[in-house]
């Protein structure tokens, strides 16, 4: 039995802390986990650069309010779900992703929370379990499927390459010259059609 196993930043929806650092006007906030491997060390940078400009939870969720999925993203979650039961597996938040899941159909969704204080400023953050990706996976594995998972970014490596089958979509040039043995797609189409043809 096959599940997928998909990131969503950067493969489904645009990055939201690019969207955000836009927005805000704060270039630092461009930064992400195709260019910091360490995501705990990246959430804490982030956040302190929150705290300092007076930002909170409601203007990064006004700017998430404008993000649309990528286009031809819907159609092409609507179809790999036909064909396989598919788990979206992020490292961002609960109180980030669910207007974007609303538009992508509410497919089922692994993620983290945030910790907000009574005015809106985040405080923290919860990772649902370490290596959230990884761990995932080898927890499907351990109940009896078998996974094939693609992402973008550094902290998707480990979930590619611990499943059956995995790609890589729309990545960095370094990554993808990093790791020359996985499939790489930049289209929605071929990727899915290679999704497909992984599938058992």
């Amino acid at each position: 039995m096959d599940i997928v196993c998909l990131d969503m930043e950067g493969v489904l929806v645009p990055e939201i802390w690019i969207a955000f650092a836009e927005a805000s006007g704060i270039p630092e906030l461009r930064r992400t986990t195709r260019d910091e491997p360490d995501y705990d060390k990246l959430m804490r940078w982030r956040l302190g650069i929150l705290k300092e400009h007076g930002l909170g939870l409601k203007q990064i969720q006004d700017t998430i309010a404008t993000i649309d999925p990528l286009p031809g993203a819907k159609e092409f979650l609507d179809e790999l779900r036909k064909q396989a039961q598919v788990i979206i597996i992020s490292d961002t938040f609960t109180q980030f992703a669910m207007p974007l899941m609303k538009k992508l159909g509410y497919p089922t969704l692994f993620c983290n929370s945030l910790e907000v204080a009574d005015d809106g400023q985040i405080t923290g953050f919860k990772m649902r379990i370490e290596n959230s990706k990884l761990s995932t996976v080898k927890a499907l594995q351990s109940i009896g499927f078998d996974t094939i998972a693609a992402g973008d970014s550094y902290n998707d490596l480990a979930m590619i390459k611990a499943s059956r089958a995995g790609f890589l979509f729309r990545s960095t040039e370094q990554i993808k010259k990093d790791n020359p043995d996985l499939p790489a797609f930049e289209e929605f189409d071929e990727f899915l059609e290679a999704i497909k043809g992984a599938l058992s």
